[in-house]
């Protein structure tokens, strides 16, 4: 049982001031807790996937992070590079911009190249909506052409905008995708209590860096 709840955490390590240090300690962690994937800046995808070679542990790399304003060619190169330097799973950010001025055919484009890369390499695709700068009838759309495009996963947020995942847009995620596309629920997720309510709200995988203390007190 507890083996299976920690499988629900993409462990993370996505602060500027990371160093190798806290790099590795962070991939002992993974790989001691059973833990599905470590999720990294880009630039760590090398480092991280050589730390992690031989343990079934894959490198999660975060594109376009944490504004997902540069551009689709930028966010695919940024895409195929990562796969290329080791990473098993992306998580992208949606242009928050384009999202906003309702240039929906562009966020399609968008999504379709980047799950395209990672369709063709075989790898896990997660699309993140930065929620807290949207509203309701944006994160709809978004859902919509997720459900029409497919990536593994939609996620809620990226952790460095102003405030983090709720249970409400879980909930919301989760009613317009359906069972096509599988919900992340991602920042602010620091103890048991918010982790299982994210769970049962509908996130069949947790972003944190709290995942060996949340995981511990499972345990107990």
């Amino acid at each position: 049982m507890k083996e299976n709840f920690n499988k629900i955490f993409d462990h993370t390590i996505l602060k500027p001031s990371a160093t190798s240090e806290d790099l590795k300690k962070v991939c002992d962690d993974a790989v001691k807790y059973g833990f599905c994937s470590v999720a990294v800046n880009t630039g760590m995808v090398s480092k991280c996937a050589k730390y992690l070679s031989g343990t079934g542990v894959p490198v999660d790399a975060a594109v376009g992070f944490p504004l997902g304003i540069t551009t689709v060619e930028l966010k695919s190169e940024e895409t195929r590079e990562a796969i290329k330097n080791g990473a098993g799973e992306i998580d992208y950010v949606v242009n928050i911009g384009k999202v906003k001025e309702g240039d929906f055919a562009y966020i399609e484009h968008e999504m379709k190249s980047i799950v395209e890369i990672c369709r063709n390499a075989g790898k896990t695709v997660k699309v993140i909506f930065e929620n807290c700068y949207l509203n309701n009838d944006e994160k709809i759309r978004l859902c919509e052409i997720a459900k029409k495009v497919k990536p593994d996963f939609i996620k809620t947020s990226t952790g460095f905008g102003p405030s983090s995942a709720t249970i409400d847009d879980v909930r919301l995620m989760k009613k317009y995708v359906g069972d096509d596309v599988k919900v992340k629920a991602a920042g602010g997720i620091r103890n048991l209590e918010t982790c299982l309510a994210m769970i049962e709200a509908g996130a069949e995988r947790i972003g944190c860096s709290n995942s060996c203390e949340i995981a511990d007190e499972y345990r107990k």
